[in-house]
């Protein structure tokens, strides 16, 4: 896997990712992002410097099992939506659905490029299989990732947007105290994940990989 393309695609599939959640809150209600000029796949009003190539070079050109990184956070007012409950849970889903919506397209085409020909080439020539796999497992990876129930992922503010009003203050508090300690706790979450839940992890995204494409990178 070629570093700098894993790199220019995990960017790219990172600014997807937030553009689907600006898009997500516009339909439901919130014009927020849209009236930010956010809901565009233009990467300069996305790149967060430390989130969007700091950090992810240093996991891409270090081999790291895990592949994370982040943009400028779209902004939404979720007071906004006409379902303020369920509207904000899928304004947090919407950015790994697209991920994931990414890695099935890609993964299909991959499969179906694969198929050898009569002639014994196949549908698609290895540089064209080789990107799409590549996209397809960046794009699964980093889907999956976000679901994590963490904060700040996705999966925790889904969680906590889904759960109860009154079982959600607790998780709220939560979230505050992680957000409080800034970037040392996201730090302490990815040093945590990489020593004891990163390989089981990776080999799980291997695995829907692989039933995505029929094979691996």
């Amino acid at each position: 896997m070629d570093s700098i393309l894993s790199l220019v695609i995990l960017v790219f599939s990172v600014i997807a990712h937030e553009v689907a959640h600006g898009y997500a809150a516009n339909s439901l209600g919130d014009p927020t992002a849209r009236l930010a000029g956010r809901l565009t796949l233009n990467p300069l009003p996305h790149i967060d410097l430390m989130g969007s190539v700091v950090i992810p070079a240093l996991l891409v050109f270090t081999g790291s099992p895990i592949l994370f990184g982040w943009a400028k956070p779209v902004p939404y007012n979720p007071f906004n939506l006409r379902n303020p409950h369920w509207g904000e849970t899928l304004v947090a889903v919407a950015g790994s659905g697209t991920n994931i919506l990414l890695a099935v397209i890609f993964g299909l085409i991959v499969r179906v490029g694969s198929v050898p020909l009569a002639t014994g080439d196949t549908l698609l020539s290895a540089t064209a299989l080789s990107l799409a796999a590549t996209i397809a497992f960046i794009n699964l990876f980093l889907g999956l990732f976000n679901l994590i129930p963490f904060p700040p992922l996705d999966g925790f503010t889904a969680l906590r947007s889904a759960l109860p009003w009154h079982l959600a203050p607790g998780l709220s508090r939560f979230e505050q105290q992680v957000r409080t300690a800034g970037a040392l706790s996201l730090v302490l979450f990815l040093i945590i994940f990489s020593y004891i839940f990163a390989t089981p992890f990776f080999h799980f995204v291997l695995w829907l990989f692989g039933l995505l494409t029929g094979g691996s990178i």
